[in-house]
């Protein structure tokens, strides 16, 4: 498995189509905002063209009103791959999500399924009195992974303080310390823009997305705005927008600073595994040949 991982806007899609038509093969998703059919525009899907070059899986196969999580990812990613190498010698992963990219190359303990209750309350903790109460409990009660979680992600936090108060155990408990090893062979690239090219490349996508009606998407999504999946980039400052929070231009600003920030903390991610071989998305011919000589 060739799994292509790297912050948003760095040309993964573009390589990833390209590698899969070189190798004949198909292609996974470990973007989990792709997952989602509702959300079109926004979460810069491969367009219909690119889908018909190339078939793809984990696009568009679920709905956001659905409970989705990393270990549900892997066993499907998982039985996916089963049944893809049993035709292809080489198959593609491909995404920026890092948490659904180690569940599938690492593997990941079964968790408890999420409390709708305990993450309602938590989320009207957060509106009500900032991210703090939650960094300060969950730091008491999982000390370790306090350590590791990016502990301005009020969802991370939120998920970790369910799992303690469903199981009584710390979310680290049902961390897998050790490496799973798969029955398959995973070869890591990362693509790693220079930051100033991926700055105006994020900048680029987001004006390409409002263009082509992001907007219209997030009105149409509004009332659904409180799901989980909808508690991304760019939407909640769309829907800030709509309900005359910000003016236009600050919320177009918003967008691409918080985009970028994002960006910042996927390479901080992927940077943490030893296991990528960073290249340049320009080279895609130097990756290709690096790949056969694997």
């Amino acid at each position: 498995m060739i799994a292509i991982v790297g912050p948003t806007a760095a040309g993964k899609t573009a390589l990833s189509i390209q590698l899969a038509k070189r190798f004949k093969t198909e292609i996974l998703s470990a973007d989990s905002r792709q997952f989602y059919c509702e959300m079109e525009i926004g979460t810069a899907k491969p367009s219909a063209e690119e889908l018909a070059e190339v078939p793809h899986h984990f696009i568009n196969n679920l709905s956001i009103h659905d409970e989705y999580n990393a270990g549900k990812y892997e066993k499907e990613a998982l039985a996916c791959l089963d049944s893809l190498f049993k035709t292809y010698e080489k198959v593609l992963l491909v995404g920026g999500s890092g948490l659904f990219v180690n569940a599938l190359c690492h593997g990941f303990d079964a968790l408890p399924e999420g409390d709708a209750i305990l993450r309602t309350r938590y989320e009207e903790i957060v509106k009500e009195k900032g991210i703090e109460p939650l960094q300060e409990e969950l730091k008491k009660v999982d000390p370790e992974y306090y350590k590791e979680v990016d502990v301005n992600n009020h969802r991370r936090l939120i998920r970790a303080l369910e799992v303690f108060h469903q199981t009584g155990l710390p979310f680290s408990h049902f961390r897998k310390k050790k490496t799973v090893q798969r029955d398959f062979t995973i070869i890591k690239i990362g693509l790693m823009p220079d930051k100033e090219i991926l700055r105006k490349r994020i900048d680029k996508r987001i004006d390409d997305m409002l263009e082509a009606g992001w907007l219209d998407e997030c009105i149409k999504l509004y009332a659904n705005r409180n799901l989980n999946a909808l508690k991304t980039v760019g939407y909640t400052e769309l829907f800030d927008f709509i309900e005359g929070k910000t003016d236009w231009n600050t919320t177009v600003k918003n967008i691409k600073t918080n985009t970028w920030h994002y960006a910042k903390r996927q390479l901080t991610w992927f940077k943490k595994d030893k296991e990528i071989n960073w290249f340049s998305p320009n080279e895609p011919g130097v990756i290709e040949e690096w790949i056969k000589q694997q």
